[in-house]
């Protein structure tokens, strides 16, 4: 049975679905309903909740109507998008299900950003293939990840390179940094202060990364850090823990205290409490290739994008041809 829905309400009355995408803890944020939900009321989009059933099995895709077709539930805030399964469930034939019926619902279906470290991205793919899509799969981003191992902070830190070792150990003392599990107004404010004060641009959704910032302290799962000079915040931080997981969503610092290198100093202390106090198996940085980023990970992993198009549909000829000629433009000639 397939299924569609764009009332989450109703999505979390059903039982089913509920103790699917309702979870005390899952692997990541952007797996929960609640983030759907923020990200919907939020960015004023419409959500299309698509669902496969089989007896108290289901597959789940969240999704949104675009102009051209249906697009992932996603935004510049989603680390990774993908399909959820219930424990047991015959996944590919739930998806492939659900691919064939969705023909009747779009000509084109866009997904990303998709992992495929479980084979995410190719077990879509492969469905929406039997289903008679034409489906074209690109890497379209990186996520720089930590895997800890099992050490401790002192352990991981004395692998990173030398000037990030020696700019810690010069500058440690020039900030003061504070770590909350609790959402307060006042460092959410410092974070705000910090952020129009550094070099990264005007925030998107900053109401929705409050509310999302909000929703996650009452959880018990936020990391907000604030580092100070002389009583002034010139760096803030804003990360979750779940899942055995640690994710930093965001950082900044203000442009006048780069030369103390406040940033530094409180990712330091950021990394050492996940680390050593959570005991977190992973640390996840997101998507983008940030110099910075590499300093700190140890691990990038491929974020791809699945471009699903009906072959029938003259509309999508154009993007077709598009697709086979760059293709073709990549292959290496042997001639």
């Amino acid at each position: 049975m397939i299924e569609y829905h764009d009332d989450l309400n109703i999505v979390q009355g059903d039982e089913v679905l509920r103790g699917l995408l309702c979870p005390a803890e899952a692997a990541a944020p952007f797996d929960r309903l609640d983030w759907w939900r923020t990200l919907s009321e939020e960015s004023d989009i419409l959500p299309l909740i698509a669902v496969a059933r089989e007896g108290e099995h289901c597959a789940v895709l969240a999704l949104r109507r675009v102009q051209r077709g249906i697009e992932a539930l996603a935004n510049w805030y989603t680390f990774q998008f993908r399909q959820l399964v219930s424990p047991g469930a015959d996944a590919p034939r739930l998806l492939e299900a659900l691919a064939r019926d969705m023909m009747g619902e779009a000509h084109r279906i866009t997904l990303a950003p998709l992992p495929d470290e479980n084979g995410e991205a190719t077990q879509l793919a492969a469905a929406f293939r039997k289903a008679g899509w034409l489906v074209f799969r690109e890497r379209c981003d990186s996520n720089h990840v930590l895997h800890v191992d099992g050490r401790i902070f002192s352990e991981y830190f004395s692998a990173r390179p030398g000037r990030l070792r020696t700019t810690l150990k010069r500058k440690k003392n020039k900030v003061q940094t504070v770590i909350e599990t609790e959402f307060s107004s006042e460092s959410w404010q410092a974070y705000e202060e910090v952020y129009a004060s550094s070099w990264k641009p005007e925030e998107g959704l900053p109401a929705l990364l409050r509310r999302f910032a909000e929703e996650e302290g009452r959880a018990g799962r936020l990391r907000m850090g604030v580092a100070r000079a002389d009583g002034e915040p010139v760096a803030a931080q804003f990360w979750t823990v779940e899942g055995g997981t640690a994710f930093i969503h965001k950082l900044a610092h203000t442009e006048q205290s780069k030369p103390i290198s406040p940033g530094t100093t409180l990712s330091a202390a950021l990394f050492e409490h996940v680390i050593d106090r959570d005991q977190v198996e992973l640390i996840d940085f997101g998507t983008g290739d940030d110099g910075y980023k590499r300093d700190w990970m140890e691990d990038i992993r491929p974020r791809f994008r699945l471009d699903m198009m009906r072959p029938g549909w003259p509309g999508n000829w154009p993007a077709i041809g598009k697709q086979v000629i760059s293709r073709l433009a990549r292959k290496p000639n042997h001639g």
